[in-house]
């Protein structure tokens, strides 16, 4: 029986490695100590323990200590996907922007005003009306989970506190597209 288990855990981690499946590890940053500046509570709260847990960084509290300043803003809108044949909704589209820069002690812009967008469609139906927006806020806190997470993966890419001409980290617009409707 422990042979059993012993092939059965061994075959798992070969094909946990044959497809590319790797922990997150320790992330490099280029700055020790970082201020995060606007976003939500929870988001920054989130941003600091990726980042404090993460690294050798330390999130610090006034700008002063700080070796770079993380400027955030979070918007959200909500608009109508889908429509019945009686004009009525029957899905909307949720839509998160997450807007961010970063620069250094002397002003260096080491990542240029940049934007993170997600969006989510919610099927909606007005006798639920309370249950559906328990589930947007729900959804709206899961993609500022999702954007968060990007957000510290692009921190990453910043690897001097003075890039030289070439290797400024570029600016991100992206729009991400909405999901198909269903059929």
């Amino acid at each position: 029986m422990t042979r059993r288990l012993f092939l059965t855990a061994a075959c798992s981690v070969l094909m946990l490695s044959a497809c590319g499946f790797q922990l997150r590890g320790q992330q490099d940053y280029a700055f020790k100590r970082l201020y995060i500046s606007g976003g939500t509570p929870a988001g920054a709260a989130r941003l600091t323990r990726m980042v404090q847990g993460g690294s050798d960084t330390v999130v610090v509290t006034s700008p002063a200590n700080a070796d770079a300043t993380l400027q955030i803003s979070i918007g959200r809108d909500q608009s109508t996907l889908t429509l019945n044949s009686l004009g009525v909704v029957e899905e909307y589209a949720l839509n998160l922007y997450m807007t961010y820069s970063l620069t250094g002690k002397d002003g260096t812009v080491l990542i240029p005003p940049s934007i993170i967008a997600l969006n989510r469609a919610m099927t909606y139906s007005d006798q639920y009306s309370q249950a559906k927006a328990a589930e947007s806020d729900i959804l709206f806190a899961d993609m500022e989970n999702d954007a968060v997470d990007q957000l510290s993966r692009r921190l990453a890419l910043v690897k001097s506190m003075h890039p030289a001409r070439g290797q400024e980290v570029p600016g991100v617009a992206p729009r991400a597209p909405l999901p198909p409707p269903p059929l």
